[in-house]
């Protein structure tokens, strides 16, 4: 059997409803670069740094696993995240799917990719907060972030299989979806493992990942990635986990959110946890420079002041309590919709 190269294009692939191969994909990328918006530019940009002779292409990172850096990331290991993909959703040559993300990031990249290799029948719709609106189009498979699912909840019963990535779904946006018929999954990756490595279905706290992805945790607890036909050398991370099996994670939050409160070590995210049924609207904790614990733990919340009753920390531990609530008219985040912490004190 010959091996798939990025010149391969499926026989069933199609994008907005026209059969197009290489050739033609290269036609219409030079049409979009010469005529098309900046979502076609950036496709038809993409479109022809794939169908050239190079075996990679250059992508910046976001800086989940550090500093943002350009990283070289190899065709063909696109097209086994593809592959790997396709398996694990169980997605078929000719399935309908939606592309709404910006082909700039590799999530909207991969979407691309992913069509061509696997045969899905691709619709192209430039990005926005309301990629559903008036849309009666059925699709088998739909990759969103947060702020998309929460603005499309009613249409998504026209979406069989939903991926989310970018950002991690809350809890309120998780019940929203539970009782939809539609299959939703949070997915964990970044850049540099070519996005997804591993899913979980909603309602469940296991991330399960693809097939030839190998996990394991550092001597910090922090997620290690083995994917050999991607990287040579392990992605480390900076997210704390607990293994459940060798193919399944629980993810606990951030190391680099962690804060050290008078010698003790709180994570930011299992206290969050805690208070999601006490609080509407966003929020986070987080630690603040303090002369005698070190750092001193916080609540901050997105909106205007209010008042809360007495028994409002009921439930947290003896120092999962915050000293203090800080009230933020709006909270900073990223171009994927990721709340910037820090940024949002500023």
């Amino acid at each position: 059997m010959l091996e798939l190269t990025h010149k391969n294009v499926h026989n069933y692939f199609k994008i907005n409803g026209y059969h197009l191969n290489a050739a033609d994909l290269c036609r219409v990328a030079y049409s979009y670069i010469k005529e098309g918006d900046s979502n076609e530019q950036a496709i038809g940009e993409f479109l022809l740094d794939w169908f050239d002779n190079k075996e990679f292409i250059e992508m910046k990172t976001s800086g989940t696993t550090g500093l943002p850096k350009v990283v070289r990331l190899e065709k063909r290991a696109m097209i086994h995240s593809a592959l790997s993909t396709g398996d694990f959703f169980l997605l078929e040559p000719g399935d309908k799917a939606l592309l709404c993300l910006p082909v700039q990031f590799i999530a909207g990249k991969m979407m691309l990719v992913r069509s061509m290799i696997l045969g899905l029948d691709l619709d192209v719709v430039a990005p926005s907060t309301t990629p559903l609106a008036l849309n009666t189009t059925l699709y088998d498979f739909v990759a969103m972030v947060p702020l998309q699912v929460q603005n499309s909840i009613e249409a998504l019963k026209n979406v069989k299989k939903l991926i989310v990535g970018g950002a991690k779904m809350d809890a309120s946006l998780e019940e929203k979806v539970l009782p939809l018929k539609t299959e939703v999954y949070e997915t964990y990756g970044m850049t540099e493992t070519i996005t997804h490595i591993a899913a979980r279905k909603v309602g469940e706290n296991v991330f399960t990942v693809l097939p030839n992805v190998g996990i394991a945790q550092d001597d910090r607890g922090c997620l290690v990635i083995t994917i050999p036909v991607i990287s040579e050398d392990p992605v480390i991370t900076n997210d704390l986990v607990e293994i459940v099996r060798e193919n399944q994670f629980i993810f606990l939050g951030r190391i680099d959110n962690i804060i050290n409160s008078g010698g003790v070590k709180l994570i930011p995210e299992q206290i969050e946890a805690k208070l999601l049924d006490k609080i509407s609207g966003r929020f986070f904790v987080t630690g603040i420079p303090d002369s005698v614990l070190g750092e001193k733990l916080i609540l901050v919340i997105e909106g205007e002041k209010q008042n809360f009753a007495a028994d409002f920390f009921d439930g947290l531990g003896k120092y999962e309590k915050p000293k203090e609530i800080v009230f933020v008219p709006k909270f900073k985040e990223n171009e994927n919709g990721k709340l910037l912490r820090k940024q949002s004190l500023v």
